[in-house]
């Protein structure tokens, strides 16, 4: 059984695909934990719903690092997903878990990844240089932003005129379809 960790700031839309996907098939990953920084987040009504425990952890906490890598271990965990999580994971981090921590950036890496690319910033950005297309990257993380080694991207067309709005729907679009899918497959074949 490999155990997994969903870290999420915000409303836990794809913690949420995850955990639907991992419960339509047999599969030897079981999602142990969502951890959060955000009190007010959205992920709450996600653990509620699907019966998964929450644990919220302040900056503070995620800053120094250290807590919440004796939180990891105690509780076996294997895996740690970022599903949304607002804050760059600490280095004690990385070394523990290494080559074991997924992120999903909402662009087509290299492109618009680094610090301070996440969500709209990212839309606005690939819109106002003109972009043909955008899409995903979901990848591993190491000590730089956006810097990991990607393990699957999808594209989608921009149009033109198209809003920033527009551009975030079909974005999540991609990553409801291919997060879930990456990650168990390759959790599955390690």
């Amino acid at each position: 059984m490999s155990k997994v960790a969903i870290f999420a700031s915000g409303t836990g839309s794809n913690a949420c695909r995850i955990l639907e996907f991992l419960a339509e098939r047999q599969s030897e990953i079981q999602v142990d934990c969502l951890v959060t920084n955000k009190k007010e987040a959205g992920i709450y009504q996600v653990a509620n719903q699907l019966g998964v425990p929450i644990h919220y952890f302040p900056n503070s906490v995620f800053a120094e690092g250290k807590e919440i890598l004796e939180f990891l271990l105690q509780r076996k965990i294997q895996w740690i997903v970022l599903a949304g999580f607002l804050r760059k994971i600490e280095p004690i981090l990385i070394e523990s878990f290494e080559n074991k921590i997924f992120n999903l950036h909402p662009s087509l890496l290299p492109k618009y990844g680094g610090k301070g690319m996440y969500g709209r910033l990212v839309h606005e950005a690939v819109l106002a240089a003109g972009e043909t297309e955008s899409g995903i990257s979901i990848h591993l993380v190491n000590s730089e932003f956006d810097k990991g080694e990607v393990l699957f991207q999808a594209k989608c067309e921009i149009t033109k005129g198209q809003t920033v709005e527009e551009l975030a729907e079909k974005i999540q679009i991609l990553e409801h379809r291919y997060f879930a899918k990456v990650v168990v497959s390759h959790i599955e074949t390690i």
